[in-house]
C-alpha cells in the first residue's frame, strides 16, 4: 500500500526518534507504625514498663539492640537483683511473679560489718531480721537471666505490646501532635511517646541535650556465683573491706550471688587469675561460717560510677532507670530504683490516658519528674557517702562507723526505720508499688 508523503515522512520521523525513557517509578513511602509509647530499651525496667502500660490498655512498641535470644542467654548476663518487697509486690500485680515462682530467694535478714580480708569482721554490727516489721521477706534475689525470661513470657502474652529486636532508635522527632522515631533498620514508628530506658550511656538523653552530673569512683565491681555447705538461711551480708563493700546475696539453694568492690587495679588482677586463685581470694573474704566454697560459672565486671541526669522530661521524651540514674551498688538499690521509676510512669500515664490525655502531655511528664527526681538524687547522695566512708582503713573512721552501726543496731524505731527503707515501703508509693492494679 502506498502512503502519501506526509504520512510517510511522519512515520520515518517517528522511527528516526529515541524511544521515550520511562519515568523512574516513586518509591513508596516508608511503612510507619503507630502506637502510644515507643520505648527505646527492652531490658528489665523498659520491659517492666511495657508490661504494665499494655496491660492497662495503652498500645506499646519496645525497641531493644540485643535479639531477645541473646538478652535471654546465661552468658549474657550472670548478676542478680535483689528486688525490694515493694518491687517484687509490683511484679505480682502485673502477673509477672508465677514465671518466677521458685528461682526468687527471699531475703529474711541482712548483716551490715566491717572488716579487712583474712579477718572475721567486727564484733559491732548491724543486723535486720524480717520479722521486726512484719511477715514479708526484704524481698528476693533474682538472677536477671531469669526475670528476664519472665518478663519476656509477660509480654508475649500482651496483643497490645510489640518487641522489635535487634534495632535502634537512632532519633526522633518531636512535633505538636506526636513524635517520630527512626530505626536502625529503617523503619519509622510513630507515637505519642518516647520513652528513653537506653541505659547510662542513653543515646537519647544525649540528643535531648539532657546533662548528666557524676564521676567514677575508681572501683570496679566483681560478680560471680558461689557455691557452699551450709545453707545460708535467706542472709544477705554486707562486708566492708577497705577496697570497698563486699556484699553476698543468697540464691535458691546452696548458692551465693557475690558483688565484690575493688580499686580498678587489683579488681582487673583478680579477674585474670585461674579459678584456683581467685577462689582462695573469695574465700579471703567470705569466711568459713558456710563451709567450703568454691566460684561457678564465668565472673564479670564493670567500672563504678555516679551519674545523675538534670532532668527527666523534654518535649515528647521521657528519661528512666539507668538513662535517667546510675548510682553505687553498695545497697543493691540501683535496679530497684529503675523499677520504682516504671510504677510511676506508668501510674501517672494511665491516670492521664482515662481523663483523656495524650501520653505526651507535658503536664503528666512533668508530675513523673517531680515524683522520681528527687529521691533518685537522694538515694544517689546517700550511696556515695556511704561508699566513701566505708571504702578507707584509717583507724579512726573505722571506730566511728563501727561505733555508729553498733548504735543503730541498739536504737528500735530508727533500725526499723532502715528496714522499712530496705523493703522499699517508705515514702508516697505508687500503686503497684502496693501491690494494688493500675
Amino acid at each position: 500500500m502506498q502512503l502519501d508523503k506526509e504520512g510517510g515522512a511522519r512515520n520515518i520521523a517517528c522511527m528516526t526518534q529515541p524511544a521515550p525513557t520511562p519515568e523512574a517509578p516513586t518509591p513508596a513511602p516508608t511503612p510507619i507504625q503507630t502506637a502510644d509509647l515507643v520505648i527505646a530499651g527492652g531490658g528489665m525496667v523498659g520491659l517492666t514498663l511495657a508490661v504494665a502500660c499494655a496491660r492497662a490498655g495503652l498500645s506499646v512498641i519496645v525497641v531493644d539492640a540485643e535479639a531477645r535470644a541473646t538478652q535471654l542467654d546465661e552468658a549474657f548476663d550472670g548478676r542478680a537483683s535483689a528486688v525490694a518487697l515493694a518491687a517484687c509486690r509490683m511484679l505480682k500485680s502485673l502477673g509477672i511473679w508465677p514465671d518466677l515462682e521458685g528461682e526468687a530467694q527471699p531475703i529474711l535478714d541482712i548483716r551490715v560489718s566491717d572488716g579487712r580480708a583474712g579477718r572475721r569482721p567486727s564484733s559491732l554490727f548491724l543486723h535486720f531480721d524480717h520479722g521486726a516489721i512484719g511477715d514479708e521477706p526484704f524481698g528476693h534475689l533474682i538472677e536477671n537471666r531469669v526475670l528476664r525470661r519472665a518478663l519476656d513470657r509477660s509480654a508475649a502474652r500482651l496483643a497490645g505490646l510489640v518487641q522489635i529486636n535487634p534495632a535502634t532508635v537512632l532519633r526522633v522527632e518531636a512535633g505538636p501532635d506526636r513524635t517520630l522515631a527512626h530505626l536502625s533498620d529503617g523503619r519509622v514508628l510513630a507515637a505519642q511517646l518516647v520513652v528513653a530506658a537506653d541505659g547510662r550511656n542513653s543515646r537519647l538523653r544525649t540528643a535531648a541535650g539532657i546533662a548528666t552530673r557524676g564521676w567514677s569512683y575508681g572501683q570496679t565491681g566483681i560478680v560471680a556465683t558461689v557455691t557452699h555447705e551450709r545453707p545460708h538461711q535467706g542472709l544477705a551480708h554486707e562486708l566492708f573491706l577497705p577496697g570497698g563493700p563486699f556484699a553476698s546475696l543468697p540464691l535458691t539453694g546452696n548458692r551465693s550471688s557475690l558483688v565484690w568492690t575493688e580499686r580498678h587495679a587489683l579488681a582487673e588482677a583478680l579477674m585474670q587469675l585461674p579459678k584456683s586463685a581467685f577462689d582462695d581470694e573469695i574465700r579471703r573474704r567470705f569466711g568459713d561460717h558456710l563451709g567450703h566454697v568454691e566460684s561457678t560459672g564465668p565472673r564479670w565486671s564493670w567500672p563504678l560510677a555516679l551519674h545523675l541526669a538534670d532532668r527527666y522530661v523534654a518535649p515528647r521524651l521521657v528519661l528512666v532507670g539507668d538513662a535517667a540514674h546510675g548510682i553505687h551498688p553498695i545497697a543493691g538499690q540501683g535496679l530497684n530504683l529503675g523499677l520504682r521509676d516504671v510504677a510511676a510512669l506508668a501510674e501517672v500515664l494511665v491516670d492521664g490516658h482515662r481523663l483523656g490525655l495524650e501520653a505526651g502531655d507535658a503536664g503528666l511528664l512533668e508530675r513523673y519528674q517531680r515524683w522520681r527526681r528527687l529521691d533518685n538524687v537522694m538515694l544517689g547522695v546517700v550511696t556515695d557517702g556511704l561508699n566513701r566512708l566505708f571504702s578507707n582503713d584509717l583507724a579512726p573512721v573505722r571506730l566511728a562507723r563501727d561505733l555508729g552501726l553498733a548504735a543503730v543496731e541498739r536504737i528500735g524505731p530508727l533500725k526499723r526505720f532502715f528496714m522499712r527503707h530496705a523493703s522499699g515501703t517508705v515514702g508516697t508509693l505508687p500503686r503497684l508499688l502496693e501491690g494494688r492494679p493500675l
